[in-house]
Formats: C-alpha cells, sequence, structure tokens
C-alpha cells in the first residue's frame, strides 16, 4: 500500500501589496485521478484572514498546456490530480522531480499568489532489464587469471533505491564478477577469470547473470552469459592506457576527432593486424552518437550532444587482432560534457484575463500594484550560464517585482488614464550571466478601456512623399496613419480624400486611398514635367454614433526621371540634318555654328554636353562640350576638299544617358571679302538657299524703298502747299548746283550679289569710313518699317566690288536686342547704303526735307541731316557710283522724273 504525504511550508509575504506563500507538497506517482492532494482554503487560512471578505475569494492556477496534471477548484482551492503522472515519463531519470504552478485570488484588488511545487516520489513499478537476453563471450584458454572482460549493463528507469543496486553471477569455478560504477552513475559488471582455463578439458561455460534494485519489494532481471574458450593466439593487442578522459565541449561539430586510440601487437600477418570497435555491450545510444574508426582507432562525433540531456558518456572500446582465436584488449573512454552558454533563457507570460494572447487588459483608475501578468524565467544551462536576470522595459507606469526563485510579477506603478493613453507596449528582457550572454525578449501590450471622447488623430499633420515619374498606375505611394484611443467602433478609424482638383482635373483621378489602413496608391502615370507636386487632404473618421473627424495635408513631390531626349533647336534641322555654309578662307578658330538644344527634364538630366561623333571629320572640326560651339581646326584653304558631313551628339546627364544626335553638312562658299575672325564669330544660323535669300532680299528692299517714296512725297506734297514750300525747291536746286562731284563712277557691272552664312553675316567694305562721314539714321527711323522683314529681308546683301568703291563708302549689319536668348536679330547702320532712306531725300532737298524738320517752317541748317559745307555720303554715292547715270553736272537728264531715277537705281542693282 502506497501512503501519500502532504506537507506545507509557509514563506515570508512578499510585501504589503501583494502577499502568499510557498506551498509544497509530496505524492507518490500513478495514483488515481482525481485524488485531493489539498485545500488551499484550508491551507492559507491565515493569509485570507486579511482580505476584507475571505468567503468570496476564489483560486484560479496560472498553468500552462491544455491537460494539467493536477486540477485546482476556484470555489475552495482543493489541487488534486487531474491526470496519471509517471514519474518515469515525467523526469526520466532526475532524481528531483516536481510539478509547480502558480495560484492566485480574486478578485485581484487583495492580490493574493501563492506558489505550489508538488514533488513527485517514485515507487518501484520498473524491473532491471538487460538489453540481450543472451550474451556471447570468446575468451583464449590462455587468457592469464585476471582476465577482465566488460559486460552489458542492465537498465532500471526507476530512481534511488528502486533503481539497479547490484549484479550477480551464478555459482562456478573460472568466473566471478566485479561491480563497478560510471561517471553517470550507471552500474555495470566487469567479469573476470579467476582460475586457468583449459579448452580441452571444457570448451564452453553457460552462467546466470542477475542485476536486481533494492526497492520493496526487491525487482530483478536477468541475461545467460555464453563463454567460449578458444584454442591460444600467442599475443594480444595492448592500449597504451587502460582508461582515458576527454572533455567535450556540447558546441562540438560533428565529425570532431575526439581521441586516436592506438593498440599494439608484437604478432606479424593476420596476427598482428590490429581492428577497433565496440564493446558488444555498449548501449545504442552511444554507437548513434560515436563513431570508431575500425583501422584507425579514430573515436569521432556521430551527433552533437547537449550537457543538459547527458553530462557524461563511458565508452568500453576493445582492439583485437585478426589472427585466429584472438583475444581482444579493452579500454575505457569517459567523456566529460562540458557546458557551454548555449541556450537562451525561456519566459513564460501569463497576462491577468488573457482575452486575446499577448494582451492584458486593465481598467482605468485602477489602483497602483494591480496585478498585470505573472513572469516566470528559466534557463537549461548550469552555473552562472544558468543564473538569469530579468528587466522590465516599456513605460515607468508598470514595474517588475520579484517573488521567489525566478517568477516575477508585474504590477501597475501609477493610475491610468485612457484619455492621456489608451495601451502600453510592455517588453520583458531575460538574460543569462554566461560568457557570452544570452537573452529573450518577450513582448505583450495592456490595453486600457474608454468612450468615444477622441476624435481620429494622425502622426503629423503634413506627410511629405517622394515619387517618381512615370510609376505605374495602381503603384503604393505611402500610408497616413490615425489613431484613435477608443474601442471598438468608436475607435475603427476610416479614411477619405478630400476634393480638390489638379490642372482642372479631380484630385480622385490622381491618387486613391485605402478606407481601412490609410495606403495611398496613384491611379495613373505622374509626368514631372507636367505637375511637379500635388497636395490634398485626407481625413480620418471614426465609427462612432457621433463620428468625430481630423485631417492632414499630404505633399506629393513628382520626382523627375531622364525620359526625354534632348532636342536640338538651332541650326534648324530638316529630317535630323542642318546645312552650314563655311567661307573660304576661314582659318583655324573659325566658330562654324552653335549648336542649341533644349531638354525637357530636370537637375542633372537637364545638363547638356556636346560631342562629335569619330568618324574622319574629327580632325577638321572642335566642339566645346559646354558652349557647343563648333570650330574649324584647321585652315578651310588647306583642306581639298570642300564638303564634310560629320554628327554632332548632344547628350544629357542624367541616368541612364539620352542623346540626339543631328547630321551638320558643311560646305565652302567663296566670298570676294576677306573676314575678320570677330566677324565671323557672329555666323550661328544655318545657311539658306542662295537663290532664295536672294530673292527674299530685294524683294524686302523694294518694299522698303517703295513705302519710304510714298511718305516722302506724301510729305513733300504737303510742304509745297505750305507757305515755306520754298525750302523743297531751294533743297533740289542745292542739290543739282552742289559743288561736291564725286571722281570715280560705280558701274552696274561693279554691282555683286554675294550669300550670307546663315543669313546673319555682317559685311564690310575693306575701305572704312572716315570719321568725317555723315552721320548713320536713327535706329527707330528705319525698325518701324522693316521690323517685320528684319529676320528675312537681309539673308542676302548688295556686295559692291572693291576695285570700285570710295574708301569712305562702307556697308554694315550689326545685332540688334536678341529677341530671344541666344538669337540675332540684324540692325542696318546705313552709311551710305543706297537703300536706306538718305537716298530718297537726297534725290529730294537734303537741306531742307530732313526728317529732322519740324514741319513748322522752323528747320535750320542746322537740323538738317548733314552740314553746309560737308561732303554728304549720299552726293558720295551719287557721284562716284552712278555718274554714267547722271549729267556731268550731277542733273537728272531732261525727260526723267525723280521716280524713274530711282527705278533705273533699282534695276541696275
Amino acid at each position: 500500500m502506497h501512503f501519500l504525504f502532504l506537507f506545507a511550508l509557509a514563506v515570508a509575504s512578499l510585501d504589503k501589496a501583494v502577499l502568499g506563500k510557498n506551498l509544497k507538497y509530496r505524492i507518490y506517482e500513478e495514483q488515481q485521478v482525481g485524488l485531493v492532494i489539498a485545500r488551499l482554503a484550508e491551507d492559507v487560512a491565515d493569509v485570507l484572514l486579511k482580505i476584507p471578505n475571505p468567503a468570496s475569494v476564489r483560486f484560479r492556477a496560472m498553468q500552462r498546456g491544455n491537460s494539467p496534471l493536477l486540477v485546482v477548484r476556484e470555489d475552495n482551492g482543493e489541487i488534486s490530480i487531474g491526470a496519471k503522472i509517471d514519474r518515469e515519463q515525467l523526469c526520466q531519470k532526475n532524481l528531483n522531480c516536481s510539478i509547480e504552478f502558480d495560484v492566485i485570488t480574486l478578485p485581484t484588488d487583495h492580490l493574493q499568489l501563492f506558489h505550489v511545487e508538488v514533488e513527485v516520489l517514485d515507487i518501484n513499478d520498473n524491473s532491471p532489464q538487460f538489453a540481450r537476453a543472451l550474451i556471447p563471450i570468446e575468451i583464449s584458454e590462455s587468457a592469464a587469471v585476471g582476465t577482465r572482460i566488460p559486460l552489458d549493463s542492465a537498465f532500471d528507469p526507476d530512481v534511488g533505491d528502486n533503481s539497479l543496486h547490484t549484479y550477480s553471477l551464478s555459482d562456478n569455478d573460472f568466473f566471478s564478477i566485479e561491480v563497478r560504477t560510471r561517471t553517470d552513475g550507471a552500474k555495470y559488471a566487469e567479469l573476470i577469470v579467476v582460475r586457468e582455463l583449459d579448452r580441452e578439458l571444457k570448451s564452453s561455460y553457460e552462467l546466470q547473470l542477475t542485476a536486481s534494485d533494492k526497492g520493496v519489494p526487491q525487482k530483478s532481471g536477468s541475461s545467460l552469459l555464453k563463454i567460449s574458450i578458444s584454442d591460444s593466439n600467442d599475443n594480444s593487442p595492448a592500449f597504451e592506457q587502460q582508461s582515458y578522459i576527454i572533455q567535450l565541449l556540447e558546441n562540438s561539430p560533428v565529425g570532431t576527432l575526439l581521441i586516436d586510440l592506438n593498440a599494439t601487437d608484437p604478432d606479424e600477418g593476420a596476427n598482428g593486424k590490429v581492428v577497433y570497435s565496440f564493446s558488444s555491450h555498449v548501449s545504442p545510444k552511444i554507437m548513434e552518437t560515436f563513431r570508431i574508426d575500425s583501422e584507425k582507432g579514430h573515436l569521432t562525433l556521430l551527433k552533437q550532444v547537449d550537457y543538459e540531456i547527458t553530462k557524461s558518456y563511458e565508452i568500453d572500446a576493445q582492439a583485437q587482432d585478426m589472427g585466429p582465436n584472438s583475444i581482444p584488449a579493452h579500454c575505457k573512454i569517459i567523456i566529460k560534457i562540458v557546458d557551454v552558454n548555449d541556450n537562451r533563457p525561456e519566459i513564460s507570460l501569463n497576462l491577468m484575463s488573457p482575452e486575446k494572447e499577448e494582451t492584458a487588459y486593465i481598467s482605468e483608475g485602477s489602483p497602483l500594484d494591480t496585478f498585470v501578468a505573472l513572469v516566470r524565467v528559466q534557463d537549461k544551462d548550469s552555473g552562472v550560464n544558468g543564473e538569469v536576470v530579468c528587466k522590465l522595459h516599456g513605460h515607468g507606469h508598470f514595474k517588475l517585482q520579484k517573488t521567489y526563485e525566478n517568477n516575477y510579477l508585474i504590477l501597475t506603478n501609477a493610475s491610468l488614464d485612457r484619455e492621456k493613453r489608451s495601451e502600453y507596449s510592455l517588453t520583458v528582457i531575460a538574460e543569462d550571466k554566461g560568457t557570452p550572454s544570452l537573452s529573450t525578449v518577450k513582448h505583450f501590450t495592456v490595453q486600457i478601456s474608454d468612450e468615444n471622447d477622441n476624435p481620429p488623430r494622425f502622426q503629423t499633420n503634413r506627410y511629405e512623399v517622394v515619387i517618381l515619374e512615370n510609376n505605374s498606375p495602381g503603384a503604393y505611394i505611402t500610408s497616413v496613419t490615425a489613431t484613435d484611443p477608443d474601442l471598438g467602433d468608436n475607435g475603427q478609424v476610416t479614411y477619405t480624400i478630400l476634393e480638390t482638383s489638379v490642372l482642372g482635373s479631380s484630385i480622385t483621378t490622381y491618387v486613391t486611398i485605402d478606407p481601412s489602413n490609410g495606403a495611398i496608391y496613384a491611379l495613373r502615370t505622374f509626368d514631372h514635367e507636367e505637375v511637379n507636386q500635388i497636395a490634398f487632404m485626407v481625413q480620418a473618421r471614426d465609427g462612432g454614433s457621433q463620428q468625430l473627424v481630423s485631417n492632414t495635408t499630404v505633399v506629393l513631390t513628382i520626382i523627375d526621371e531622364n525620359d526625354n531626349a534632348p532636342v536640338i533647336v538651332g541650326p534648324a534641322l530638316r529630317n535630323s540634318t542642318a546645312e552650314i555654309s563655311i567661307p573660304k578662307d576661314a582659318g583655324i578658330g573659325f566658330l562654324v555654328t552653335r549648336i542649341r538644344a533644349t531638354d525637357r527634364d530636370s537637375g542633372m538630366n537637364s545638363e547638356l554636353s556636346c560631342s562629335i561623333a569619330a568618324d574622319k571629320e574629327n580632325s577638321i572640326f572642335v566642339i566645346d562640350p559646354k558652349t557647343c560651339d563648333i570650330s574649324i581646326n584647321v585652315s578651310v584653304e588647306s583642306v581639298p576638299a570642300k564638303h564634310w558631313e560629320f554628327y554632332v551628339i548632344v547628350q544629357d546627364k542624367g541616368s541612364p544617358q539620352l542623346s540626339t544626335k543631328a547630321l551638320l553638312k558643311c560646305t565652302v562658299f567663296e566670298y570676294v571679302y576677306s573676314f575678320s575672325s570677330t566677324e565671323a564669330t557672329l555666323v550661328s544660323q544655318p545657311s539658306l538657299d542662295v537663290s532664295m535669300i536672294t530673292i527674299i532680299s530685294l524683294g524686302s528692299i523694294c518694299a522698303v524703298l517703295l513705302v519710304i517714296m510714298v511718305i516722302f512725297a506724301t510729305r513733300c506734297n504737303r510742304e509745297k502747299k505750305d507757305t515755306r514750300s520754298y525750302n523743297c525747291r531751294v533743297a533740289e536746286s542745292t542739290y543739282q548746283h552742289h559743288p561736291k562731284r564725286p571722281s570715280r563712277q560705280i558701274h552696274k557691272g561693279d554691282i555683286t550679289l554675294v550669300p550670307t552664312v546663315n543669313g546673319t553675316l555682317p559685311i564690310r567694305s575693306h575701305h572704312r569710313a572716315s570719321p568725317s562721314s555723315s552721320p548713320t539714321l536713327e535706329r527707330g527711323q528705319m525698325s518701324s518699317r522693316q521690323s517685320h522683314h528684319s529676320h528675312q529681308s537681309l539673308n542676302s546683301l548688295v556686295t559692291i566690288s572693291s576695285n570700285h568703291v570710295p574708301e569712305n563708302f562702307s556697308l554694315e549689319l550689326t545685332h540688334a536686342t536678341p529677341a530671344v536668348e541666344g538669337q540675332y536679330q540684324p540692325r542696318p547702320s546705313f552709311r551710305g547704303n543706297k537703300y536706306s532712306r538718305s537716298y530718297r531725300y537726297a534725290l529730294q532737298d537734303m537741306d531742307k526735307f530732313s526728317l529732322k524738320d519740324s514741319g513748322r517752317g522752323d528747320s535750320e541748317a542746322g537740323d538738317s541731316d548733314y552740314d553746309l559745307g560737308r561732303e554728304s555720303p549720299i552726293d558720295r554715292l551719287l557721284g562716284e557710283g552712278f555718274s554714267d547715270l547722271f549729267l556731268t553736272d550731277g542733273r537728272i537728264p531732261a525727260g526723267m522724273s525723280t521716280m524713274e531715277a530711282e527705278r533705273f537705281i533699282y534695276s541696275a542693282a
């Protein structure tokens, strides 16, 4: 009959807030299910008396697992057996075997904590057993007296006196046994030869080996030893040592060499060849964990060991030669497993009212030291590796209080107010003292209840998000998050985008938002060149009966990608080709043209550089990669070719780089006059067709002259009707009898039409006008009539041969203020040009009908176009250039009107 031992040990109170006891009980294994072990209401009655209403106290066990071995009734704390307890299955060979759990009292206003430890005692319900019912042994007849042979061990799962105690051998005259104990506490027997053996007298023996425990009642098990006597083999292998002790770290890798066994045999041939093996009685566990090389005797690790499972191994190895009737030699290898800090501490967390895993629920306004959770930590390692320190991180409203051993309580450390904070994230950290230290972290949440008195709140009132253009429709952009400390529908937040417009379209055509989680997605592909920033409002609304809302601003910045290739805008291209004219006498450094290009991208993606594609023209032309100016690298006259074609590449600095290529066709034109390098640098426009230039220029000049003549004739007619009309006649006679007569003539054949380069080439005579030349007409006088044709009509100019041009005659073209950056408009500077209005005035009366005349008859010599006594450039032009047209005295031939003279000059040009 088995007896049930019960006892309780009181422990000092934990502190003024939490009181309790450490209760210990003992029971034997294999007891009947339902057997009552203790009643807590009776055992802790002295503690319950301190509670205002002890009769209302309930007991709750904080146990892990679905089917606990012990159960606790809530009403009276009765502890009973809930399932069959088998000590051997629960604790195996451990001497100390117990079931531990905690019990708390409810309600928690006056929390009491009791730690219950139930020790399970062993009963002798197992007999020692041998792995083999028959153990074969072979011994040479020459074996010396005292020869020892290890025998199989028996196994008994019980502990203490109920475990294996001793071995016995049936009576005989030749053999005896000696019981020995291994390092792990297991006992085994060695067979000893006590008398000389003679095979001829007796060749075999059968002896009974019995293993027995010390339990009550005593139990035993046996195996039959079948000993065979073999013929003599002169020499047997011999080990260097009879036993070896090896220290093995538990984290040693598989394949680790433990020992190199070395047994020698002086015999030769097969009698001296030694093979190694485990003794026949080693356990299967050893054979699964270790391996011995039969030829080399290397003992290696076959499977990783664990100090926490097995702290040592005792291996019997043998060596025997290959000769007949060989006698094996034996040695013992003791492997001690060295503990390393390879186990992290384990955290067991029991939460108060766990409606959801890893979450504890506490009502706001709960008093200080309100119970939140129970924490238990443990470490499988030994020594300092198994010593654990526990800490709580998260918030000062909670504290960690140690109760006993490795058990802790988490309690409130301050009053809780949900309006200030509705949820707390706490972290329990368990760290051992090993080297290196290992730790375990466990998170849990404490939630506080409340009403719908808080609107949703965004993390920030402005979200600034960056996204690359060319995104795919439906791409995720960002998430906005609003939190509502309320519960249920009151805390359920939905998101919407408030209506606004972007470039005339609704914001809902650009982006959308997931109402449940605030994730914002793109509805279209964004183009940085179209819109580079979008701002809109997101509203968060809770689900309460009276909904509360809050807003936040989302600013979406669209970052440029290099998705636009450069576009060449100058010189003008046709089918990606530009035609450039180069004067024959252009020298080194002559500016051929300037490449002007644009790129719709921004930043580095729009920074451009130019280069000439590698070809045979590289030696003739060079390009500035920054300004994109193309210059001649050689003298044109020194190159036999008069036509070149090469590609210019304009490339941005984006990633990946994009580029545009244009073909430049350069043609050499022969010019009558040479040009200075300063004049040549003004060439920046593409060349045009020569005939087209001539037609446009002549048409423009004709139109300008016609307008001037009509205006002047109208004015002169009006002046003639005036009381001062006399001035017109005086002016005419003055011109006809002007004393200054040009001495040189300009013939119609001396006039040459020369096409310009790119339409803006300025042309000057070799002979510069002297400083005494007549002043140039005002720029405004000409621009008002020629602004519409200024860009087209001056693409061709009339140039006079140098051998017939007076030294003070010049024709000049200057730049006007550019309308567009990098583009230049030509502006006439009329210094005697026969198409200027000065010529028109000269035909009438230069002195009296100057444009400076006020028209009121108060004109004086000082406001005429030239001073009296000073040679007029018009006179010089008319006298020298057209002497064949006018009479020797400067008058118009009889029968020819002024208009006819003008037409004649124009036709000659």
